[in-house]
Formats: structure tokens, sequence, C-alpha cells
């Protein structure tokens, strides 16, 4: 699936939101779903940034407690995850990173530093159930979809990666495609994907008569009739 998506893919579903995405995946599978995406109220930091889309790249980790390795086993560790999510020939990459403490967010992985480094690397964003900190300071262009804000990062540390997590409710495995934005995230199934612009140009279109009728002066229930008789036809 990787070699079929072109750049105007990626260029068509970077143009929409989330939640367009969610809705013009129920067009693509055939039925709503309730799995798949993350749910809740996650922070966008460190602001509001437009979509990204990428290949999962998946991590987990732990700040409640120091890690068991030595000081250079822990520095090896870290330097083979920024290897691992390092983009390679273009490739877009989100990590996606699952903080497995009991209380998740205690210690903050994602601050100045690593937010700049990932930048730097080329990564197109992150989406975490952990927590986020040095809001002022964070690298203005990168995405961070976290699950709280934090002052600290206590102890924390890179536990695994290239692993499958579970983030926000959202399962996913490594190189699964992900789309996300200050709504959450959605995992976008391989073998939907190129169906997915022909799905979101359908479902708008779906969507336009509605809201054109809404938008009209004297808009009544007659009117939401008249126009989901419309959306109805539309294929």
């Amino acid at each position: 699936m990787k070699n079929e998506l072109s750049k105007d893919w990626f260029l068509r579903l970077a143009s929409v939101d989330t939640p367009t995405v969610c809705n013009a995946l129920e067009l693509a599978l055939g039925r709503r779903q309730a799995t798949g995406f993350t749910y809740g109220t996650p922070i966008a930091a460190p602001r509001p940034l437009p979509s990204m889309v990428g290949y999962a790249r998946t991590s987990q980790i732990r700040a409640a407690e120091p890690s068991s390795l030595s000081p250079e086993e822990t520095a090896a560790l870290r330097l083979e995850y920024y290897r691992y999510v390092a983009p390679r020939e273009g490739e877009p990459v989100i990590v996606v990173q699952q903080d497995v403490d009991p209380m998740p967010g205690l210690g903050s992985f994602w601050g100045e530093v690593n937010s700049t480094v990932h930048h730097a690397l080329g990564v197109k964003g992150v989406v975490t159930n952990g927590s986020v900190r040095d809001l002022d300071m964070l690298a203005p262009d990168f995405p961070i979809v976290a699950g709280s804000i934090g002052p600290s990062h206590a102890h924390v540390h890179v536990l695994d990666f290239d692993v499958p997590v579970r983030v926000l409710g959202m399962q996913v495995q490594p190189g699964d495609l992900i789309h996300a934005d200050r709504h959450g995230a959605v995992v976008i199934p391989g073998e939907v994907a190129l169906e997915m612009p022909r799905c979101i140009e359908l479902m708008m279109a779906k969507e336009a008569p509605i809201l054109a009728a809404a938008r009209k002066p004297g808009f009544s229930v007659e009117d939401i009739a008249a126009a989901l008789r419309e959306a109805a036809d539309i294929h």
C-alpha cells in the first residue's frame, strides 16, 4: 500500500480534519465503527495545527520509576529509538507513543528538547496518551496530540519501540496509516486507503444540500426532508 499512495493523496488527506476522515471512512468501509480512533479530550500543543498524515512509528515510555538499565544502556536505547523514528526516503512518519504508567502523564517525554529533535529529524508529529510540557518553548510547527499537560519529566525513559500500542483508546500497529489533528487520531485501514479521497468528496457532496438548506432564511423541517432526499441520491 505504501508505494501506491501518491504525494497528492497525502496532500488531499492533510487538507481535511480528522472528523472528516472518520466520516469518509464510514463510506469507504460501508459501516460505522466504534474502534480505530482516539477518544477523550486531547491536548493540542503548542497550538491547534494543520492535520498530519503518516505511518506510525510506535513506542512505549515510563516515568513513575527509573529505568532498570544502566545509564549507558539507557542512552543506547534512546539512540536506537531516534534511529527508528527518523523517516527514511521521505516517508511521512507520526510517532504514536504509549505511556504505560498506571497514571499516564506523570512525567513528560515531550517538551522543548524532544519536540525540537523530532521535528529536526523530519517526524510529522506525535500522538500520545502521555503528557506534554514546555508549552511556550515547543517546536512551533510540530503537532503534539497529548493526553495531558504536566511540569516534570520525572523518571521518563523509553521502554520499548516498534511494538503494538494503545493510545487514548486507539490500538495501533507499527506501520499503520494515521490521520491526526486537534480532535485526536484515527487509523486508516490499508484496504480502503486508496478510496479515501473519493469518499471524502462523496461525503462532502452528501452534506452540501443539508448545509445549504439550513443556511437559508426560513429553514424548516420540510427543507430538512428535501435536503435529506437529495443527499441520499448522491452516490
